[in-house]
């Protein structure tokens, strides 16, 4: 984490449906967000398929090694943080699937963009490993998985306090109109692509100030402790058995409740 952005490569398989309108759509909305985050797209592969896909390889670049924040640098004693809000990308694929009623018009896009559309925090993840985190994770699978990830690597427990993860506006109203649970979809349910970190105590302050120059706020959400794996505290300090999504889950079975 923490590398400037460097070269694109796309592998797409395109099914016999799928019209040229819709093919160009995509690379536009490629070379747009390209563009704008100063990448370039080198090429990649293009075929028919039974089904689409489309798989991308990202290259960064940094000049020197220390320019980067790794997963295995987590330290007893640190605070975990994250950027921005969660549960926003979760509640866009809930009013998606289940077309859910009674949102703010308005709102229920801004939900929808955050699934739809991720953007990625390119200055911020530059501005917080050149502040001084230990280790750094995009929220790509859910907080759950992703702190269990950054635990693993670094022989550490993290222990998240799940009522001080920051949840995104309309999270709550989606939630409660699905029978869902808002801090479960921020814990667990992932793709909203926020910086989860850790940092000495003695750089938080400095760390939370260069994610505010770069547009992303930071919620200081727990600490690593000795031990191994994540601990998830409910509100009273119960312990919660959540997870977020595995891609080497059986079919069906890729996100725990």
């Amino acid at each position: 984490m923490g590398a400037d952005p460097g070269e694109a490569y796309f592998a797409v398989g395109l099914p016999a449906q799928l019209g040229e309108r819709e093919l160009l759509e995509m690379t536009a909305g490629a070379e747009a967000l390209a563009a704008e985050l100063g990448m370039t797209i080198c090429g990649g592969d293009l075929t028919a398929s039974a089904e689409l896909f489309v798989a991308v390889t990202v290259v960064g670049h940094a000049g020197a090694e220390d320019l980067l924040a790794r997963r295995d640098g987590a330290r007893a004693g640190d605070s975990v943080g994250v950027t921005g809000a969660l549960g926003g990308s979760a509640a866009g694929q809930l009013l998606l699937e289940r077309k859910e009623g009674g949102l703010d018009p308005e709102l229920g896009e801004q939900l929808l963009e955050r699934h739809l559309r991720p953007r990625p925090l390119v200055d911020a993840g530059r501005a917080l490993a050149r502040a001084g985190v230990s280790a750094m994770i995009d929220v790509s699978d859910g907080v759950a998985s992703d702190a269990r990830r950054l635990a693993e690597r670094s022989g550490v427990m993290i222990e998240i306090d799940m009522p001080r993860l920051p949840i995104d506006e309309g999270v709550e109203r989606v939630a409660a109109a699905a029978g869902a649970d808002p801090v479960q979809l921020a814990a667990a349910g992932g793709e909203d692509y926020e910086l989860l970190f850790t940092v000495p105590a003695a750089a938080a302050q400095r760390v939370a100030a260069a994610a505010g120059a770069a547009g992303s706020a930071v919620t200081w959400v727990g600490q690593v402790r000795e031990g191994s794996g994540v601990r998830l505290l409910a509100e009273g300090g119960e312990a919660r058995p959540l997870h977020g999504w595995d891609h080497l889950a059986p079919p069906g079975g890729g996100q725990a409740p």
